[in-house]
């Protein structure tokens, strides 16, 4: 069994990792892919200065997985998780439930009080709304075709404190 690092530093090879990560779970579209990719640049560009926090799981060196959240601004307390993404060989083994649990204590230190996370209502997407009401999750809010006719979004909640 292989023992997984965490770390919150960003390092300039994190961006091609992302990429690799989030193109691999043939989740996102292009459009997605290139996001989760420019918040790692803008974090890595703007340092501390960034709102963006990320923290990543390593593998013998490699990034295997990864979020990135942040303070709501003018909220006492509230984060968005805006993405946890894992390597596909690992999905369904607990990476992801260690990963998040990790990145609630990060937040909960900066006295974070509550996480927000958003997703499809799309079929393929249950998979995630299964994980997040695994992880102490609750649907909060459910906005009709907000992404596309068809494509509602929903917005899980968890009350750290």
């Amino acid at each position: 069994m292989k023992t997984t690092a965490y770390r919150q530093n960003i390092r300039p090879s994190d961006p091609d990792a992302i990429s690799e990560i989030v193109k691999g779970s043939g989740f996102f579209s292009a459009a997605e892919e290139a996001l989760a990719r420019e918040l790692a640049e803008e974090k890595l560009e703007q340092g501390e200065k960034s709102s963006y926090q990320f923290l990543f799981a390593e593998e013998d060196g490699l990034v295997v997985g990864y979020t990135c959240c942040g303070l709501i601004p003018a909220t006492a307390g509230s984060y968005d998780l805006y993405w946890i993404a894992v390597a596909q060989s690992l999905r369904g083994g607990g990476t992801g439930s260690r990963l998040l649990e990790k990145t609630e204590e990060m937040v909960r230190n900066q006295g974070g009080r509550k996480i927000y996370a958003e997703t499809s209502s799309r079929p393929q997407y249950k998979p995630t709304r299964h994980f997040y009401e695994k992880c102490g999750y609750v649907p909060e809010a459910f906005l009709r075709d907000f992404y596309s006719p068809g494509d509602s979004k929903i917005i899980y909640a968890k009350t750290l404190i």
